[in-house]
């Protein structure tokens, strides 16, 4: 004799068959979102080395305007969590938070180096004085800011492009779709050969 669930079991794998189906649906579309490609705006894609320091502009997929592009922060934070789990992106986009941080503190520096200057100038009311000793030495910290500047901003940019390629080199668009393909196509339920009731899932092969 077969044992049939009742109907308060059925209604209970029920919700839990569809409770699941949302929580992959969920998790497939964050992983998709995450896979697909980061394009850089026209104006970023052609920045070479010594480029000028400002914020880049991105989007993910294919993007039709200007307004289809979101600010990518100063320090790249906002494309962060469109890298994670790709290691060699998340490395390169370290590199070019790294040079940002060095790049505010050269800026720090001359400004700081300039305004010792310039408050060496009007020190004595009666007398300005353009070449003390401490003057020599706020015009010397001002050259080596500006001469480390160089070396700062010549590979800075670098870093954000290849954080890009290296985040749309390892995440094909294939994955997405064999992701999706792992989604059930149909959920119901089933019995065992002693009657108990099972949940059946089934998927459509293409």
């Amino acid at each position: 004799m077969l044992y049939w669930p009742s109907s308060s079991i059925v209604r209970a794998l029920r919700r839990t068959a569809l409770t699941a189906i949302c929580l992959t649906g969920l998790g497939l579309g964050a992983q998709a979102q995450q896979s697909a490609p980061i394009q850089l705006s026209p104006e970023d894609q052609g920045r070479g080395l010594n480029g000028v320091q400002k914020n880049f502009f991105f989007a993910q997929g294919s993007a039709k305007t200007d307004k289809d592009y979101q600010n990518a922060g100063f320090f790249g934070q906002q494309l962060r969590p469109y890298l994670a789990g790709n290691e060699e992106a998340l490395d390169a986009l370290n590199s070019y938070r790294r040079q940002k941080w060095l790049f505010v503190a050269e800026r720090l520096t001359f400004v700081g180096a300039v305004g010792v200057y310039g408050q060496q100038v009007l020190a004595k009311s009666n007398d300005y004085q353009y070449f003390n000793g401490t003057q020599k030495v706020a015009i010397g910290v001002a050259a080596v800011s500006l001469l480390s500047n160089i070396f700062i901003v010549r590979n800075t940019n670098s870093h954000f492009q290849r954080a890009v390629e290296a985040h749309n080199a390892g995440m094909p668009a294939a994955r997405v779709g064999l992701l999706q393909r792992l989604q059930p196509g149909t959920v119901g339920l089933a019995t065992s050969a002693t009657g108990r009731p099972l949940l059946a899932l089934s998927w459509n092969l293409h």
